[in-house]
């Protein structure tokens, strides 16, 4: 009976009998892992991954013999000790300067479309979404548009059920916007009033108000609530949107230098999610890009400035600042 070793070589990890090792036996990576701007690859290659497991799961690039040898473990720092009396000088960053408002880009400049690529695991699933398809049976929907007696109101926040027709002329307070669950805080886009107990959250009155919606459509493109999230490095600003089995071909994420459009189709396209975003720092669009992945959208924009963004979004003016603004205008 062969005795077998393990292999050493980066990316590959398995067992070999040291009798029967040749020179194609073994597939891995002679480089060393790379990580920068969010983005995982090996020195010896050109594939880039920010998804960690798709990053282990990368095939080697080379082919060559197993190899038994252990490589050496990095050598571990001493403390050395802090002589008497000695002086410690840490730098601290200065902070960032604020920008002005006269060199910001303005928002209406034209958007264009950020670089796309699909993952395989949105195309396995948009594969198997399709067989699914094939071999469900066509049904006939039921077009009937009579509303039965305590069937909830469909806006969001909106706790109203139907008690007759004089439930039609009450006054509907809904949110018109979308979840967001960032760092702990839960809010809606449309209000953003923040909270960290999502009981508290679910009970905020809407913002808004109109007309009580008892049925809603299930129609192909339905604009639906989907939750994103965002977390940056000090050269990207990435926004996750967590949407299954997204369309491509039917998606439109754009921007400028402080707006981002973006348009996804999901759920095998009978869903939408809708969201234009003026970004709270300038950002280079033609360096973008967009990741499509199984179970998410990753947006990740490229900052003109390597340093932390205080937010996403630049905060609404608040009616003070606008009369401020209004008052410094040079009379014509």
């Amino acid at each position: 009976m062969s005795n077998l070793v393990h292999c050493y070589n980066k990316g590959c990890g398995k067992k070999f009998d040291v009798a029967d090792n040749n020179d194609d036996s073994c597939q891995f990576h002679p480089g060393g892992p790379v990580f920068h701007d969010a983005m995982k690859g090996w020195s010896c290659c050109k594939k880039r991954s920010t998804d960690f497991t798709e990053f282990l799961n990368f095939p080697g690039c080379t082919r060559g013999k197993h190899s038994n040898d252990k490589p050496p473990e990095p050598e571990k720092k001493q403390n050395v000790p802090l002589e008497k009396d000695e002086v410690i000088e840490v730098k601290i960053r200065e902070p960032q300067k604020p920008r002005d408002p006269l060199d910001r880009p303005s928002d209406d400049e034209p958007l264009i479309p950020l670089n796309v690529t699909v993952s395989s695991s949105l195309k396995q699933a948009l594969h198997r979404h399709m067989e699914k398809l094939s071999l469900e049976p066509q049904t006939v929907e039921n077009d009937s548009s009579e509303v039965q007696l305590g069937t909830s109101c469909k806006n969001n926040a909106c706790k109203a059920c139907y008690q007759g027709e004089h439930s039609n002329n009450e006054t509907c307070r809904y949110h018109p916007g979308v979840p967001i669950f960032h760092e702990g805080l839960k809010f809606w886009s449309c209000c953003r009033r923040r909270t960290t107990e999502f009981d508290v959250f679910l009970d905020q009155e809407g913002c808004e108000t109109g007309k009580h919606l008892w049925i809603k459509p299930n129609v192909a493109g339905e604009k639906k609530s989907c939750r994103f999230d965002w977390h940056q490095t000090n050269s990207y600003m990435t926004i996750s949107v967590y949407s299954k089995v997204t369309m491509p071909e039917k998606c439109i994420i754009k921007a400028n230098r402080v707006r981002c459009d973006i348009s996804i189709v999901f759920d095998g396209g009978n869903s939408l999610f809708e969201n234009n975003i003026i970004l709270r720092e300038v950002i280079d669009p033609v360096n973008s890009q967009v990741k499509m992945m199984g179970t998410k959208v990753e947006i990740n924009l490229r900052k003109v400035e390597s340093f932390s963004w205080p937010s996403l979004e630049l905060p609404a003016q608040t009616d003070s600042q606008q009369l401020d603004n209004d008052n410094d205008t040079p009379d014509s």
